[in-house]
């Protein structure tokens, strides 16, 4: 048998139906897809190009499902604020002066180049510039669903709810024989949209099969406003409106209660993106995980923006949630290693409505996959392949990256772009910015 790639001698981390760890095996790679996994010396086979993954595991490239890839360059410049004058005086009012779709490239390069760093290999994104973000991420190699982001009187088009959706069915022509680039709907929150613009999602979404993906009761405020005004809670405004009748990504979901889950879980076309630590640091509230998982609702994992979080390592999102959710629920039992590894591989996929082609390692789906070193000494002994990639490594684990079969890293190294470079960028920009504060 002839081959792209072959990684050879691992220890892979399937997540597959049945959990499935298998010692001294190897992946084979051929066209973007994984064509067989098989165990070390059993089968015989020709391949362009090897990796030897001897004391390593190799897991599926994690997903991030819920970011702002272009809020790179203002990682750092409003911490300690609540979140509505966070984005009020700080964040948008920055947005509107600097926002150009050169500036969302070189901002998105950077951030794409640092999610590969840190074992992601699909990002769930929200922002501006769709084509800016999909160039840069093709750029560096990362598979992203690109959300057009829409805020009252800030559409994409001219003509207000008339133009929702145009440019994604543009978009996605456009890109089409570009396997690692997709598109979303996302109406930004239901404070930022009125009840007519979110209709008209609705209606746009189901007609063309669009995900949805929104912010939605990150705050109690936020909560408190929607009984306000629409005298319904966000979950049941939006079930009023239709949104909840197409497949929606709502990230955050720290206040949604037991009757808000039941409608959720009726419905079972929604995922709730949380993201701990951008809740912790902006003082937003503790999502209810426990509730979540025993009303069968998906759950999956997003870091949110680096201007809110501020960062992108999904590992480090991943072990503080299972480990803060255990000690608020007095369970130490609570989202065990492995189902706390799915929330950012499977569950994630599932999100997405992609759970037959990513989120595990399995003959037949596209080779997105890390290769984890255990050559430090903070990741040995092993006994439990999921306690150590939960509890134990950091991103400067990930050793190697592939995504759509091609190798992005390779021993830490990106090889599709100059870090310096990017480095270069960064400091070319906080100068302007701080022209601009």
């Amino acid at each position: 048998m002839i081959f792209d790639l072959v990684l050879e001698n691992g220890t892979i981390i399937t997540m597959d139906s049945q959990n499935q760890i298998l010692e001294n095996h190897c992946i084979a790679i051929k066209d973007g897809m994984i064509q067989a996994i098989f165990p070390v010396d059993s089968l015989t086979y020709e391949t362009a190009e090897k990796i030897d993954a001897s004391n390593c595991i190799i897991i599926p490239g994690l997903i991030n499902m819920h970011s702002h890839l272009p809020m790179t360059y203002f990682r750092g410049l409003a911490d300690d604020l609540p979140l509505n004058i966070w984005l009020q005086q700080y964040i948008w009012p920055l947005e509107a002066k600097l926002i150009n779709p050169q500036f969302v490239y070189d901002a998105t390069l950077h951030s794409a180049a640092e999610m590969i760093k840190n074992g992601i290999s699909t990002a769930n994104d929200m922002y501006f510039c769709m084509n800016s973000i999909a160039d840069a991420c093709s750029k560096v190699g990362l598979r992203v669903f690109i959300s057009e982001a829409l805020i009252d009187n800030e559409q994409t088009g001219n003509d207000g709810t008339n133009a929702i959706g145009k440019r994604i069915i543009e978009l996605k022509e456009e890109y089409k024989d570009n396997p690692l680039i997709d598109f979303t709907l996302a109406p930004h929150s239901i404070y930022a949209c009125s009840e007519n613009t979110l209709k008209n999602c609705a209606k746009v979404a189901g007609e063309n099969d669009f995900i949805v993906h929104t912010h939605l009761s990150e705050t109690a405020e936020e909560v408190e406003n929607c009984l306000k005004e629409h005298k319904l809670s966000p979950v049941e405004y939006l079930q009023k409106i239709g949104l909840l009748d197409v497949q929606g990504i709502f990230a955050h979901g720290v206040w949604i209660n037991e009757k808000e889950m039941d409608i959720l879980a009726e419905k079972g076309n929604s995922s709730i993106a949380i993201c701990t630590e951008s809740n912790l640091k902006l003082s937003s509230g503790f999502a209810p995980i426990k509730k979540y998982q025993e009303k069968g609702i998906n759950i999956c994992l997003g870091t949110d923006g680096v201007a809110s979080n501020n960062n992108l390592d999904l590992l480090v999102e991943m072990s503080v949630t299972a480990k803060l959710h255990k000690a608020l629920n007095n369970d130490p039992t609570l989202l065990p290693a492995k189902d706390a590894f799915a929330l950012v591989t499977i569950n994630a996929a599932k999100a997405l409505g992609k759970e037959k082609e990513l989120g595990s390692l399995e003959i037949g789906k596209i080779a997105d996959l890390a290769v984890v070193s255990l050559q430090e000494l903070e990741n040995n002994p092993l006994y439990n392949p999921y306690s150590l990639l939960v509890y134990a490594i950091n991103h400067n684990s990930i050793r190697d990256m592939i995504i759509q079969g091609k190798i992005v890293m390779r021993n830490r190294q990106l090889l599709f772009v100059d870090e310096q470079h990017i480095l270069e960028k960064a400091n070319y920009y906080k100068k302007m910015i701080l022209k601009a504060l």
